[in-house]
């Protein structure tokens, strides 16, 4: 029985990594609630185990009477004199249980207990190990699915990646390699449960923290990231030493750095820009490649209006509104983005305008106001400017006298401006 106890503790330490003392204990605990069990002993009980030999030994507090009327509890003063020459009557006196005397019950209790306790040392070594681990990348098997949860073999223990933490274009295979985020280790009533996720935005954050030293030294750091799980990631970075690029840095020579990443993503989209502290940079680099026309910024409201062209509409926005609602959840500002209106006039436009202009400013009829537009005098300016001949040359339907009254308007209006 000795060499069978050393050889589970063995095992016991190397497969399942429970430490020989800690094992030990749940053996002689299990013991104790074996010998209750079969005795029904209502005194104390210890069982000592030993180490190197395996050997075990269970003693029971027993009262030393003149008449025994509980044999579990009470044994003759002779005999516990046997045992503590100096023993009286009432005293208790340690009584050694040979384990073969248990009985059958007592061994199933004892697997029972022992299950038990092996169950919650393991529980205990999980939570241990994987407590200080939350934000950590690590990696498992894909073993079985529970309904749309994934359960990811890590070696010793298992973890769940709940639906919701999955990427809605990715597909996982029992026995797949997969890479994911330690989200949260849970104390349950159940035991400890590891939640993993893919589809946290952290999980980018971390992916780019182990491939870019530069982030892992603290020399650029991520100052924005919002994500889409599966289509898209905006990443703003900042450099607090001003001769190092954090965007090339992030991207890596050739973009090996970033490709590794975009490769583990599954190809989703990553746009990485610079950091700024001024809301209108921030917003013009976070919505490239489209070009702004005109920015509002509405500090109060903390919104930010943004002008396009048609040309540039559709980029601004992105896919399904993809483009402009990372922008708002990186910046913590609402974005609101409109076609900016064409400004361009005709031609007929054009005329209107500086036919009204010249009626207003002279008193004469549209007619005539038609016929000076319509040769090229376009404002009084270039009236003034010109010879009376040169404007009946330009307008024979306009009469001498029609001409000579509108220069004298335009004479009188400059005089009585410098007067």
């Amino acid at each position: 029985m000795s060499q069978e106890f050393l050889a589970v503790l063995e095992y016991m330490e190397k497969e399942k990594g429970i430490n020989r003392q800690v094992m030990i204990k749940a053996i002689e605990q299990a013991l104790v609630s074996a010998a209750r069990k079969s005795f029904g002993i209502s005194r104390d009980i210890r069982v000592n185990m030993d180490s190197k030999t395996g050997r075990i030994q269970a003693y029971a507090s027993m009262k030393a009477v003149e008449k025994v009327t509980h044999p579990y509890e009470e044994i003759l003063l002779i005999k516990a004199r046997a045992k503590n020459p100096m023993a009286q009557l009432g005293d208790l006196v340690d009584i050694e249980i040979p384990p073969a005397e248990l009985g059958r019950i007592a061994a199933q209790v004892f697997k029972q207990t022992l299950n038990q306790n092996v169950r919650s040392i393991e529980k205990t070594m999980i939570f241990d190990e994987f407590k200080d681990r939350v934000g950590d990348i690590i990696t498992g098997t894909v073993r079985r699915f529970e309904r749309s949860d994934v359960i990811v073999d890590l070696g010793k223990f298992e973890a769940v990646m709940p639906s919701k933490e999955r990427v809605p274009t990715e597909e996982y295979s029992p026995g797949e390699r997969i890479r994911a985020l330690v989200l949260s280790v849970d104390n349950t009533t159940r035991g400890p449960q590891i939640v993993l996720s893919r589809s946290h935005p952290n999980f980018v954050r971390r992916l780019f923290e182990l491939e870019v030293n530069e982030l892992h030294d603290g020399t650029v750091e991520i100052k924005g990231l919002a994500r889409e799980a599966g289509y898209r990631t905006k990443i703003a970075v900042w450099s607090k030493d001003e001769k190092i690029d954090p965007v090339g840095a992030c991207v890596g020579l050739r973009g090996a750095r970033v490709k590794n990443i975009v490769r583990e993503l599954n190809n989703e989209k990553i746009d990485l820009f610079r950091w700024s502290e001024n809301i209108r940079d921030l917003v013009i680099e976070a919505l490239k490649p489209a070009k702004l026309k005109h920015i509002e910024v509405d500090k109060e409201n903390r919104r930010v209006k943004a002008s396009v062209d048609e040309e540039n509409l559709s980029i601004a926005i992105g896919r399904r509104g993809q483009n402009a609602r990372l922008t708002a959840k990186l910046t913590g500002w609402d974005i609101d983005i409109n076609k900016e209106e064409n400004q361009v006039q005709t031609f007929e436009d054009k005329f209107a305008e500086a036919s009204q202009k010249l009626v207003k400013q002279l008193g004469i009829d549209n007619e005539t106001a038609s016929l000076l537009v319509k040769a090229g005098f376009l404002n009084t300016e270039v009236l003034e400017q010109t010879e009376l001949s040169d404007i009946q040359e330009a307008i024979p339907a306009l009469s001498e006298e029609t001409i000579k009254s509108i220069l004298e308007k335009i004479s009188a209006s400059k005089g009585g401006a410098t007067a």
